[in-house]
């Protein structure tokens, strides 16, 4: 980052968002699935590109038998996977196992390097940005994926004790 901030340029990166100890049944199986409420939360920080939850893209490159998590009764007799390729959710609801995801966080577009651009009469003009910007603002995100995480799992917890009474 430090190599990258001396040449006047940016780089992006990727968070991972673990979320523990999640209740089973949040969520809905349709419209308010809890994974789509994750995803849009996280892509709605400024910056941020990209949203997997779970095995995510790699999980493609898997057939069924071996991505599905299979479900065992654990020793205090709680439902539970041996895997959970599925990030803490099935079917738009938590499952009990620790809900994790990706976050990807693009490179700051203002950096102090040459670009090429137009101004507002269609004319190519060369921008260079001056001042104090971030080469990285990943470290900046974090508090906030961490924040848009508790307030979705919050959201789906006060609606899931709402139906529920």
């Amino acid at each position: 980052i430090e190599t990258l901030r001396d040449e006047g340029n940016s780089v992006g990166g990727v968070i991972r968002g673990v979320i523990k100890h999640v209740p089973v049944g949040l969520g809905e199986p349709v419209f308010d699935k809890l994974p789509a409420d994750l995803a849009k939360a996280m892509m709605s920080i400024n910056a941020v590109k990209g949203f997997e939850i779970g095995s995510g893209f790699a999980g493609v490159k898997l057939p069924g038998s071996q991505h599905n998590d299979e479900f065992y009764v654990d020793e205090r007799a709680k439902v539970r996977t041996k895997t959970n390729n599925a990030g803490g959710t099935l079917g738009g609801i938590s499952n009990g196992e620790t809900i994790y995801f990706r976050v990807a966080i693009k490179p700051v577009s203002t950096i102090k390097k040459p670009q090429h651009t137009i101004n507002k009469n269609m004319q190519k003009v060369t921008l260079q940005a001056s001042g104090r910007h971030d080469p990285c603002v990943l470290p900046r995100a974090i508090p906030i994926v961490d924040a848009m995480s508790a307030l979705v799992i919050m959201d789906h917890y006060l609606r899931h004790k709402a139906q529920n009474l």
